[in-house]
């Protein structure tokens, strides 16, 4: 029996934020708020860990991940709020771009209808 997926978020998510923790007691960096960092991080993981990879993950995943690294940079002075929030509205723009390509699978939940059946047909455009 193939163990089930969502069992990894409770481990995942207590290994980021103790992470995180850790890393804000011993001010590594200070003054960069590690459990929220870590936090989108590993959310982003989680995701293509859990859901695996189509094209809702494809765009949320690496999203949250970015977000993680701008929020130190931000942080840490290295960039501004309002320099952060256009490149993130500019690359959740380029994912859902290039998640709708046809090598990004159509996630299995929109394929199935209520009674489990697969549609029929193509849903891509």
């Amino acid at each position: 029996m193939k163990p089930d997926k969502k069992t990894l978020i409770p481990p995942i998510l207590l290994i980021a934020v103790g992470s995180g923790w850790l890393l804000t007691t011993l001010e590594v960096v200070p003054g960069v708020d590690w459990i929220w960092t870590l936090g989108l991080a590993g959310v982003g993981v989680l995701i293509f860990a859990v859901a695996g990879f189509d094209k809702v993950t494809f765009v949320v995943g690496p999203f949250l991940i970015l977000a993680s690294i701008l929020s130190v940079l931000r942080q840490t002075g290295r960039l501004e709020l309002d320099i952060e929030v256009p490149i993130l509205v500019i690359v959740a723009g380029a994912l859902m771009l290039v998640a709708r390509s046809s090598l990004v699978p159509i996630p299995n939940w929109v394929l199935q209808t209520p009674g489990g059946d697969e549609r029929r047909g193509d849903l891509r455009d």
